[in-house]
């Protein structure tokens, strides 16, 4: 008996969409057809809903600032209450971890030499919380919890230097080997966030590469070790100074069992969208076989 890794999802977590739904816009012409783009994953998700789901995303100064930016933080704790980014806290639940699994992955990905900060209390934000209202739709925060327990893993992607594709990639595996290693039989599914392409300020203000978009999720599907080689400033130029947050995508895809030598993950969704404010969207669920 053992945990296992069931799928990987790909979304990602622009914080105008959270705000879309905390404000009932989701069917004004400019945000229905995003939304509609997500209710196959989110039936998906229905049928094969995890126990755990490792969620990797960026904070946004929330959790962390920049007087301590860790390049990989793992949550802990038991509870994650909800951000407040400015404006108040979504109208969400708060987010329910999963300690023990948690600690199991940090004693043995530590172990294999990667430095993660253990977080034993933090709020989450937008990141987080935008993907699993994305996959689970708008639970009112009263009198619900979200359906499985989430460890939030932080990458940071914000402050350079920032973590290298390979890296990332190299940490997915060690992810993987820990989960599979944990022993008690858990669904996990793990879930990478932020992307797709778009630039938030200077001349390039508004960036969105359409083709760009599209040949990474080819890559990610097809030739995941091969995208990992790709260099900050190929995400930079191509993908605009905030697609950098792509990198988090190479620890999910990582996680999946063709990456250590087992059979190549089913596409059971994949939608790409344009514009969500100023954002590209890209949606992907790999599903093991």
């Amino acid at each position: 008996m053992m945990a296992r890794i069931t799928a990987s999802v790909f979304t990602s977590h622009v914080p105008a969409i959270g705000a879309a739904m905390d404000l009932g816009k989701t069917r004004e012409p400019y945000w229905q057809p995003l939304f509609a783009g997500y209710e196959p994953g989110r039936a998906w998700l229905r049928e094969r809903r995890p126990d755990v789901v490792f969620l990797i995303y960026n904070d946004h100064a929330n959790a962390f600032s920049l007087d301590l930016i860790p390049t990989f933080a793992i949550g802990t704790a038991a509870r994650y209450e909800i951000a407040d980014e400015g404006w108040g806290p979504r109208p969400v639940p708060a987010v329910q971890g999963h300690p023990e699994l948690a600690a199991h992955i940090a004693q043995s990905v530590i172990q294999e030499d990667f430095d993660l900060t253990l977080v034993n209390r933090m709020s989450v934000d937008h990141g987080l919380t935008v993907p699993l209202s994305l996959m689970c739709g708008q639970p009112p925060a009263d009198d619900f919890r979200w359906p499985f327990a989430v460890i939030p893993f932080a990458v940071n992607v914000v402050q350079y230097p920032v973590p290298s594709g390979r890296r990332c990639f190299a940490l997915g595996q060690a992810i993987r080997r820990a989960v599979e290693s944990f022993g008690q039989d858990l669904d996990v599914q793990v879930w990478g966030t932020g992307g797709m392409s778009h630039q938030l300020q200077g001349p390039r203000a508004g960036l969105i590469n359409r083709a760009w978009d599209n040949a990474f999720l080819d890559r990610l599907i097809a030739d995941p070790a091969g995208l990992a080689q790709v260099p900050h400033v190929e995400y930079v130029r191509e993908a605009g100074s905030e697609g950098i947050e792509l990198v988090m995508w190479l620890i999910a895809r990582a996680a999946m069992a063709d990456v250590a030598g087992g059979a190549a993950p089913r596409v059971a969704q994949r939608f790409y969208h344009v514009p969500a404010s100023n954002t590209a969207v890209g949606h992907l669920i790999l599903e093991e076989t």
